[in-house]
């Protein structure tokens, strides 16, 4: 398999090439060979890599934005739906090996699929280079992603606006769960479900079981919003 212009297209070219063959590969493709050079494992290398990579671009990209803020567009930038996106525009989806039935069922065109394959690429790309060449991959494939500017939300009231927002989709309200504590006890960090009368459930944390209860509402509402 030629994976010249993909190479090109990510700013690196491999000295293991094989590490980039398995990149590709999906688990269906390496059942049906028998072998286990599947991209699960590189894959969850790379959305290690990836988050971090953008974590520290959006520390420098925005210096006034808060914490919330820069974990907001970091959301924004490495979900599931923009990283299908990023591999398409790649034409990553026509170097991915797959397996007949997975072939079938349209496996190439799935967002979850090429998502993974998209991260565990970044992950061959660490083994390969490190984490500088990782890093200038991921700058460079994102270079046209950022916001302009960390938005200001219209209100830091994230509970309420969920209510109003839930109220008038769903003709109910939000319900919230205490799921968890951790740290130390002067340190203590809560854990917050937020359930939507829908089902979706955004899990938040906090310094305390309000913070944690705004956290969790924020990021149903970026949900709602970007639905």
């Amino acid at each position: 398999m030629d994976t010249g212009d993909l190479q090109d297209c990510i700013h690196h070219r491999f000295d293991q090439v094989k590490l980039l063959t398995t990149a590709l590969t999906h688990s269906s493709y390496a059942n049906e060979q028998e072998c286990n050079d599947d991209n699960e494992r590189l894959e969850f290398l790379g959305d290690a890599v990836l988050e971090l990579c953008i974590s520290e671009e959006g520390f420098k990209r925005f210096p006034e934005a808060p914490e919330g803020q820069l974990t907001r567009i970091r959301s924004q930038l490495v979900k599931e739906k923009s990283l299908a996106t990023l591999a398409r525009e790649m034409k990553l989806n026509k170097y991915i090996l797959l397996g007949k039935g997975e072939e079938l069922q349209g496996g190439r065109e799935r967002d979850a699929l090429l998502a993974d394959a998209f991260e565990a690429v970044l992950g061959a790309v660490f083994l390969d280079g490190g984490f500088e060449a990782a890093k200038q991959t991921i700058l460079h494939v994102f270079r046209d992603k950022w916001p302009e500017q960390a938005k200001v939300p219209e209100t830091k009231d994230y509970k309420s606006r969920l209510q109003e927002v839930s109220q008038d989709r769903f003709k109910d309200r939000p319900i919230y769960a205490l799921v968890g504590t951790s740290g130390p006890e002067h340190e203590k960090v809560f854990d917050v479900d937020a359930t939507l009368p829908t089902g979706e459930v955004f899990r938040g944390s906090g310094s305390s079981v309000k913070r944690a209860e705004q956290d969790s509402a924020m990021r149903a509402l970026d949900y709602l919003f970007d639905m």
